[in-house]
């Protein structure tokens, strides 16, 4: 039996003669909890329901604990799913929605008290048994639609966007119960949202798809540290990275010397070859860029046409003087003096700038953030 729980070998899903899943393999391991993040539309649903058996691959195939499951029915994979609609049964007790599909597998009455009580301890469920779906929060409604999940002992939990439905307090407070049950059950779980944050908090594994394609797949600081290209770099990460246009004037042996239309730039370079001439895309993290202060020569000079403070930080909106495009986002601290239309001098840290080429791909250029290509990914 393989050690991976879920193994995706070149799959395939077209509908109505469009491809919407585009040759994705992928390997998650056993105890991992991997997120399938992405705008909508980029597949990320449609992947997770060809793992569940919900829907069928056009090619390709799907192992689960070792066993080839891709035409196998969804009651014969191993995987219970958590939906983004509780689905409830509005009729029964908190009890008997978990114990349902036990019952329907003719398990003894005590072996599905005893399993019920036991996925109701664990998700703080216990004093609820005897209530009604009507008569439960949003955040209870999902700790039960969870529980109806755990009872059945799966390879593998799949979760559909569960917390979308729930407001921001309740998000925050079930993503970190989904984290504490993940570390308590070990259970190897694939999670999809649309929320980078969730994305972020939660996964050990990363799997950033568009457009039915995997972009990159890496644990949540090395997607953040070193994207594989513009669209994972703007993806990722809240503020989103700022991006800047340049041309490349220079290269030496541990430099690349940009031509930006306010400032000549010296970032430093990897072993990654960059064309003098060539277009590129400065790339600079919010937290990246500092006010420079009376006695630092600025790299670039703008003002401020937003500030957004939000207690512990803030963030201030920076138009770049006669310049086109969406302004620049700093990460400053809290108590950061600013006010609207402040005429302000910009620093970046060079270190920890990134570069992409003309066709949006990284250009390695900061040994800062060396990076691991996960070998069991083919795009």
């Amino acid at each position: 039996m393989s050690i991976d729980s879920v193994r995706l070998t070149d799959v395939r899903k077209t509908f109505n003669g469009h491809e919407v899943i585009k040759g994705v393999s992928l390997e998650v391991k056993k105890g991992e909890l991997v997120v399938f993040v992405g705008p909508s539309g980029c597949g990320k649903s449609t992947l997770l329901r060809l793992i569940a058996g919900l829907e069928t691959p056009t090619s390709g195939q799907i192992d689960i604990s070792g066993r080839d499951v891709t035409y196998a029915h969804p009651s014969k994979r191993g995987v219970a799913m958590v939906f983004q609609s509780y689905a409830l049964y509005p009729h029964m007790t908190v009890f008997d929605n978990i114990a349902f599909a036990l019952k329907i597998q003719g398990l003894p009455k005590d072996e599905i008290t005893h399993k019920v009580n036991a996925a109701a301890e664990t998700l703080q469920l216990t004093h609820l048994l005897r209530r009604r779906p009507k008569a439960l929060s949003g955040g209870q409604r999902q700790r039960v639609a969870i529980g109806r999940a755990i009872v059945r002992e799966p390879d593998v939990f799949l979760f559909d966007e569960p917390l979308s439905n729930l407001d921001a307090a309740l998000r925050g407070q079930m993503r970190v119960e989904i984290a504490r049950l993940h570390t308590k059950l070990n259970a190897t779980s694939v999670y999809v949202t649309h929320d980078q944050v969730e994305a972020m908090t939660l996964a050990d594994k990363i799997v950033v798809l568009n457009a039915g394609r995997i972009e990159q797949v890496g644990s949540p600081l090395d997607l953040y540290r070193k994207p594989a290209n513009l669209f994972v770099a703007g993806f990722i990460g809240s503020p989103r990275m700022n991006t800047l246009k340049a041309r490349v004037r220079d290269v030496s042996a541990d430099a690349v010397k940009l031509d930006l239309p306010q400032t000549i730039l010296s970032v430093p370079r990897q072993s990654a070859e960059v064309p003098q001439g060539a277009s590129v895309t400065l790339g600079v993290r919010p937290e990246n860029l500092h006010l420079a202060t009376e006695d630092e020569d600025a790299h670039l000079n703008g003002y401020v046409i937003l500030i957004e403070r939000l207690g512990g930080e803030t963030f201030a909106y920076v138009a770049l003087k006669d310049q086109e495009g969406d302004p620049l986002i700093m990460k400053l601290d809290g108590e950061v003096s600013l006010h609207n239309h402040q005429a302000v001098g910009l620093k970046i840290d060079l270190n920890r700038a990134h570069l992409f080429s003309e066709d949006g791909q990284a250009i390695g250029v900061s040994p800062d953030f060396a990076h691991q290509t996960d070998g069991s990914v083919h795009v």
